[in-house]
């Protein structure tokens, strides 16, 4: 943990400031393990392996579940590739780099922390990645060499935040979480007066073969499966839909054939991506207990709940939505 992540922690249960106490540092100075005491209530929380550690994902089976499984996923799927970045801003526009640049940045569930580098790199002030599961540990060794980068393990329900964020934002974890909705909530609650807010959740049009196909086996089976079991189950349909999106829908995507296959948009859109990125998005659709599909008029209730402003809402490959607003700024608040 680097020294200046503590001004912006505070007691996930009483919002009091956090002391540090440690004697464990690496070279560079930064905590390795130690303990972070609430001035309020007295409460002990513990850094471990360099990543403040806030969260029990024992003590919930449903989120303790969905953190197992895209927990393993992460540390499996590690790699960090250069297709990313272009795929994130797609997910977050019409955010761009030069937005996050000086602003201190709130990522919920920063998976194996590949997004959280990536505005790391752009010039935020700050970006703190937060994770309920032991992706952690990939996100921690992903960005530790970032002076700007921190990583924390907590529940986005009961973030260990003060409301100091500039931006935050949230790409494929909300529609995994038992109450997506309060998970944007507790983001945006985050959030200083007139700060942007950027989600992008699956949507609920165009994904009827999913729910009722898909689903259930995800449900009922594959979910249910170890890691290792999954991983290479999952190998086989991924090389085969590999050939087939190499073979058809990445030479015909931007013809009028291309338009016209099934789920045109979206395979057209994957069909670039390597191997092991396939196979990822494959395990990744099958692994999760929890998975909503959420409608464009749900979706756009999330920002008017918050009584956001300016909020923009886009169709992404006719499958999914992204969305991004401003929290309401002091003048205007009262």
């Amino acid at each position: 943990m680097k020294d200046n992540l503590l001004q912006y922690l505070a007691c996930p249960d009483c919002e009091g400031d956090l002391r540090l106490d440690s004697n464990d540092r690496s070279e560079g100075g930064e905590v390795i393990n130690g303990e972070l005491h609430c001035s309020r209530c007295r409460q002990c929380f513990f850094i471990r392996g360099g990543i403040p550690r806030f969260a029990n994902p024992g003590g919930d089976l449903v989120q303790g579940n969905t953190a197992a499984n895209f927990g393993a996923q992460w540390l499996t799927f590690n790699h960090v590739e250069e297709h990313h970045e272009k795929q994130f801003l797609d997910w977050i526009a019409p955010i761009t780099p030069d937005f996050v640049r000086g602003k201190v940045v709130l990522e919920g569930g920063c998976g194996k922390g590949r997004h959280t580098r990536l505005i790391g790199r752009w010039g935020a002030r700050e970006i703190i990645g937060v994770d309920f599961s032991q992706a952690v540990e990939a996100a921690y060794q992903n960005t530790r060499e970032l002076p700007n980068v921190h990583i924390i393990q907590a529940d986005i329900y009961r973030l260990p935040l003060k409301r100091s964020f500039d931006y935050a934002f949230s790409v494929g974890v909300l529609h995994h979480l038992p109450d997506p909705q309060a998970g944007f909530t507790a983001l945006v609650r985050r959030l200083k007066a007139g700060g942007a807010i950027s989600a992008w959740v699956y949507g609920r049009e165009n994904n009827d073969w999913i729910i009722k196909f898909v689903n259930p086996l995800r449900i009922y089976l594959t979910s249910k499966l170890p890691h290792r079991a999954l991983y290479y189950l999952t190998y086989l349909p991924s090389a085969f839909l590999y050939l087939l999106l190499r073979a058809i829908y990445l030479p015909t995507r931007d013809t009028q054939i291309g338009s016209r296959l099934f789920y045109a948009d979206y395979l057209g859109y994957i069909a670039r991506f390597p191997i092991k990125e396939i196979h990822n998005i494959v395990h990744d659709h099958l692994t999760a207990p929890i998975a909503f599909y959420v409608s464009r008029e749900e979706f756009g209730r999330w920002f008017e709940m918050e009584q956001t402003e300016r909020s923009q809402i886009h169709w992404h490959n006719r499958n999914s939505w992204r969305g991004m607003a401003f929290t309401r700024s002091t003048n205007d608040a009262k």
